[in-house]
């Protein structure tokens, strides 16, 4: 593992010479001033990754992993123009209160943040290989488990085959919620399962789906777009450069799905100084669809640390996603 990121780091890391960039637990942090219309990308200099988003008024709440490797809590990157942030701490989820009998050491990882229809907030969130769902009645809480035992929504144990993580829930156009999540052990045989939840977002309402597309690995999320649902997914390995956003398109929340033609849509690009491109959410502003993601920052350690970049999500006139240009700046 050393041995392997040294050498990419060697080869790679002449792409990403950015200053200042460094870890802070400060509740503020800023980015230099720029345009009202301007984005660059990363957007933060902090290390951060598998992003989920919600906006509030003119306000938004990103929510991510704070690398390396997740920590004992989860960070949220508040801002109005994506230049400059406020950096909160939340009260729930951590490890320590979202550690059961069955968890496994892995730290607090992969936040999927929603509004419901009751006008609450709820966050599916991956602890221990374990998933857990907190509410709270605004962006930075206070938050609580969701479940009156304090239990876990879904245990390690379920599927021991598979890691139970990475969930990102889908609220479709007749209101009915679903919850995708999952992923493999080793880098390969990832899983992808699904199911209908009930109106309290925490009981399942049906029987669990396997609707693994092709060449899925992990971090799922649905799209629907002119009554084609899009499961979007990352593969390869998070850890370097094969790691990848694609997409399948099917007919209904549960599939079938079939990998779309033109995926997968962001790999790798040693031109524009983009690695591990993945693990990513999709939003709106002005009738343009947006991808947030994270990238990975090259360097001389047993770990990876990542960083978060905004993309412009299109759509060509077969209903397939276009490639992602990776540009260094947008207007949103």
């Amino acid at each position: 593992m050393k041995r392997t990121l040294l050498i990419f780091s060697i080869l790679l890391g002449v792409f990403f010479l950015h200053s200042g960039c460094k870890n802070t637990s400060t509740k503020t942090e800023s980015k230099k001033q720029l345009s009202s219309k301007n984005i660059t990308n990363p957007i933060h200099d902090g290390y951060y990754a598998d992003p989920s988003i919600i906006k509030e008024g003119d306000t938004y709440y990103i929510y991510a992993t704070i690398d390396p490797w997740g920590g004992e809590e989860l960070a949220v990157l508040e801002t109005k123009n994506f230049q400059t942030f406020n950096i909160h701490k939340l009260n729930w989820p951590t490890k320590e209160q979202c550690t059961s009998p069955t968890s496994i050491d892995t730290m607090v990882w992969a936040p999927g943040l929603i509004k419901a229809r009751n006008g609450k907030y709820y966050m599916y969130i991956s602890v221990g290989s374990e998933i857990w769902v907190g509410v709270s009645k605004s962006p930075l809480g206070p938050w609580e488990n969701a479940k009156a035992d304090k239990s876990p929504l879904i245990k390690s144990t379920l599927f021991p085959d598979f890691h139970m993580f990475d969930a990102q829930c889908f609220i479709d156009d007749n209101g009915e919620a679903y919850l995708y999540w999952g992923s493999g052990f080793d880098w390969k045989n990832g899983k992808c399962f699904a199911v209908k939840l009930n109106k309290d977002m925490i009981s399942f309402n049906g029987e669990i789906k396997d609707v693994t597309p092709a060449n899925y690995f992990e971090a799922p999320h649905m799209l629907k777009r002119k009554n084609k649902y899009y499961l979007m997914y990352s593969d390869g390995k998070a850890i370097d450069s094969t790691y990848k956003i694609r997409y399948s398109v099917g007919d209904s929340p549960f599939g079938p799905f079939e990998e779309g033609e033109t995926s997968p849509i962001a790999k790798s690009d040693s031109k524009k100084g983009v690695f591990g491109p993945g693990h990513h959410t999709v939003f709106k502003e002005n009738g343009q669809y947006f991808i947030l993601y994270h990238q990975i920052f090259p360097q001389n350690k047993d770990y990876v640390l990542r960083q978060l970049r905004i993309d412009s999500l299109n759509f060509n006139e077969n209903a397939g996603i276009e490639k992602i240009n990776f540009d260094q700046s947008l207007s949103l």
